[in-house]
């Protein structure tokens, strides 16, 4: 007897095509579970953030089906400026609980409590906007625990940020994980996040290329479908160059 599907997410067949024309994403079929660590790649244009603005309920498919249980997603979009509301982290966690209706005598105690999980607390009165990327980011995913959501999407949670900010992001979607919530990471940066991934997704034009573990997503031909393989070797400097080192300039000459 097959045992009942356990699936937290349900993407059946989706298709998205814009009033202009294009296809963004075609016939995609995914089924996510509970707890799940899941780190989709892809390049620009792969269709990634319209994956995640349907999962989200933010857009709905042309064509297809996504049961996800309702209020259950929270978004960290990589503009992590575009999500502060508030001047101050404090007053940016408080102002989304007072829209969810939260009682206002509960609304001090939920803040503190996510500011410290999330290692903004002593920042809490620090100007929001001043903040670093990761510190941000981190803001971002505290509104979301606040909110009690089970699901947390990042949309290329690295860019635009420093070592010190990545690692920051990095820790932080450790504890989730740690933590039992079901975090999906839409990155073309897989040698920042890959090892914590119970399920690898190569998107590219709009279609899914693999679908299965890290270590076998690490076999295929990642190039050939606009992802730098991540276990790329650095060895000397001359591999510090990422372009076609036969027409480069001296680069063929070891320092």
């Amino acid at each position: 007897m097959e045992s009942p599907d356990k699936s937290l997410i349900t993407i059946e067949n989706i298709s998205r095509t814009f009033p202009n024309g294009k296809k963004a994403l075609d016939k995609i079929s995914i089924q996510i579970q509970q707890g799940e660590f899941v780190v989709i790649a892809g390049p620009n244009g792969s269709g990634k953030s319209v994956l995640m603005s349907l999962i989200a309920g933010l857009d709905e498919p042309t064509t297809g089906r996504i049961t996800v249980p309702q209020n259950s997603v929270g978004l960290v979009f990589q503009n992590a400026d575009s999500q502060i509301l508030g001047e101050t982290p404090e007053e940016d966690i408080a102002f989304g609980l007072r829209n969810k209706g939260i009682r206002k005598q509960q609304i001090p105690e939920i803040t503190k409590q996510v500011l410290l999980k999330t290692g903004l607390y002593e920042k809490r009165h620090f100007p929001a906007r001043e903040m670093s990327g990761g510190e941000k980011r981190r803001l971002a995913v505290a509104g979301i625990l606040a909110l009690d959501r089970s699901i947390i999407i990042f949309d290329e949670p690295f860019a635009n940020l420093d070592y010190p900010g990545i690692r920051q992001v990095c820790n932080i979607v450790l504890e989730l994980k740690k933590e039992g919530k079901t975090v999906i990471i839409l990155t073309h940066e897989l040698e920042k996040i890959l090892a914590l991934a119970d399920r690898f997704i190569i998107l590219a034009q709009g279609e899914i290329k693999f679908n299965g573990s890290a270590q076998e997503g690490l076999k295929q031909n990642l190039e050939a479908f606009g992802i730098r393989h991540p276990l790329a070797c650095y060895s000397k400097v001359t591999d510090l160059f990422w372009g076609n080192t036969e027409n480069s300039t001296g680069a063929q000459n070891e320092i």
